[in-house]
């Protein structure tokens, strides 16, 4: 029997998905005091540098039909790649308790039963898509996308057409900060797309619709929110909905936003479990990561992601530029191999450059340059090594 294969249809659709959130509404209300135009560049140069990487990365997998953590034991070795499987489930473990916290408090603010009620809401429905299993999600995801596309399209209008410009005052952040908080978002899936990709029928033309679906509708949450926030001078999404008398549809839509881009965290948690042992199920590991999720939704305060953001770009910027170097430009495997020190080390140096840049303001964030500067250390070193070797 042959294997069932995603369309690139359907991997559009679970970009789709991925990109309608409440998380990337909210950050997008941090470009506020940018104004306007300055921040929409900035959203717009941070989508491109950011979605190019998601690209890479997802052709890797897509071309060698492997997991996106599988695909980092060609860099790191076979042992070497598991510290990245545990970053990445830890990443994925936090992503979703902060995706079904900033979701419970959205809708509790509409239909207000108790936060905690609407984390375990949330938690069961993302379990019931698990379960569900992604290759037959098609049918169900091509209908709660369309419901989503509908009232996004609605809290468009509400924002721009009936909102005006408000003068947003409050300590605003520089141009290449906000760059690299637009950059951040579609990074975050870097160690996650070739997880789907790898499914593809066609996997370059899947990836190619992934990675340009995600980055278009991405930006589009971001300017919701920054658009909420300068034109209605509210940067609570709810509360928009609720004035607009959009109470019912509002909730449909956080809730569903809220699952469909939980579930890809959850089940990429699963798949990344999976590189570390082959007796572990990845679909019974995401739905514990789930349900770990949902606690820390109900327990911790999650309310500002912006230094996980980071974290997830210092970790798996260099990591991705890594692979990139060796897949693309050097054409190396090292997975018959335990360990490859020297890409653990250029990645150490790669992740202190990358919190080194931090502290600077570049333009076009920090992401890019320590990708650049990665590649060229990666490149370099493994040229050096071979012509020592002759």
């Amino acid at each position: 029997m042959e294997e069932k294969r995603t369309s690139v249809f359907e991997n559009g659709l679970i970009w789709f998905g991925a990109a309608v959130s409440i998380a990337e509404i909210l950050t997008g209300t941090y470009f506020a005091p940018l104004g306007f135009t300055k921040g929409l560049l900035a959203i717009l140069l941070g989508h491109i540098i950011g979605c190019t990487m998601l690209f890479f990365a997802g052709l890797i997998g897509g071309k060698v039909r492997k997991s996106a953590m599988e695909t980092a034991k060609m860099s790191f070795g076979s042992k070497g790649a598991l510290l990245f499987s545990v970053l990445n489930i830890i990443q994925l473990v936090g992503w979703t308790a902060i995706m079904i916290y900033d979701g419970s408090l959205a809708v509790n603010g509409i239909f207000d039963i108790g936060n905690w009620i609407w984390c375990i809401v949330i938690g069961a429905l993302i379990i019931l898509w698990i379960l569900i299993g992604i290759k037959n999600l098609g049918k169900v995801n091509t209908v709660a996308m369309a419901a989503l596309f509908i009232l996004t399209l609605v809290l468009s209008f509400l924002i721009f057409g009936k909102g005006t410009m408000q003068n947003i005052g409050g300590e605003g952040m520089t141009f290449g900060a906000a760059v690299e908080l637009s950059v951040a978002m579609p990074l975050s899936w870097l160690p996650l797309i070739s997880d789907y990709t790898r499914e593809a029928k066609k996997p370059i033309k899947a990836t190619a619709v992934s990675a340009i679906t995600y980055g278009i509708v991405s930006l589009w949450m971001y300017v919701i929110g920054m658009g909420a926030a300068i034109f209605t001078g509210e940067s609570d999404i709810a509360q928009i909905m609720v004035k607009a008398g959009l109470g019912i549809a509002g909730l449909l839509i956080i809730v569903f936003s809220t699952v469909t881009t939980t579930f890809l965290d959850a089940y990429s948690a699963g798949v990344s479990s999976e590189s570390l042992s082959s007796k572990i199920s990845g679909k019974w590991v995401a739905v514990v990561v789930t349900v770990i999720g949902t606690a820390g939704a109900v327990f911790l305060p999650l309310a500002d992601i912006t230094d996980f953001l980071y974290f997830i770009g210092s970790v798996f910027a260099p990591m991705i530029a890594i692979q990139i170097a060796d897949f693309f430009i050097l054409k190396q495997n090292k997975e018959t191999s335990a360990f490859s020190i020297q890409n653990l080390v250029i990645w150490l140096v790669g992740f202190v450059i990358y919190r080194l840049l931090m502290h600077v303001d570049i333009v076009v964030g920090n992401t890019l340059p320590d990708m650049l500067i990665t590649i060229v250390i990666c490149v370099a070193v493994s040229k050096i090594k071979s012509k020592n070797k002759k």
